[in-house]
């Protein structure tokens, strides 16, 4: 039987953590997808990475499998993505789901509040 911590122990072992500070310099160069993954209501509360794609965590395998019909066509295997949430835990486990699809560049960026704390560029959600 796995645990939550199980769970997150095995995203963080192969979807790499960023600082924020990184994150928001690839933001500024456009070399990364910024993905967050929070749901609607608290990216209406909060706003967001300027230009990140929205998806919530409970359709990440919809919207990244390129053959389905809910495929999110910012999400393609050759971008590079950056994903956030709330604090960082479920942008692991939606991280290590990208990876199992065959997305090799996947990053971890963490929380967005720490974004928006270090100056990072924000958008109304």
């Amino acid at each position: 039987m796995k645990t939550a911590q199980d769970y997150l122990d095995e995203a963080n072992a192969v979807v790499p953590r960023m600082s924020t500070e990184d994150a928001i310099a690839l933001h500024a160069a456009g070399t990364h997808t910024f993905l967050d993954v929070r749901d609607s209501g608290d990216v209406a509360a909060s706003g967001t990475v300027a230009g990140a794609v929205r998806v919530p965590r409970g359709l990440i395998e919809f919207k990244a499998d390129e053959s389905h019909p809910m495929h999110h066509e910012a999400l393609t295997r050759d971008t590079p993505i950056a994903v956030l949430c709330a604090l960082g835990g479920q942008a692991a486990l939606v991280g290590k789901t990208l990876k199992d699809m065959g997305y090799s560049n996947v990053t971890n960026v963490g929380g967005f509040g720490a974004w928006k704390e270090a100056g990072g560029p924000v958008e109304e959600g």
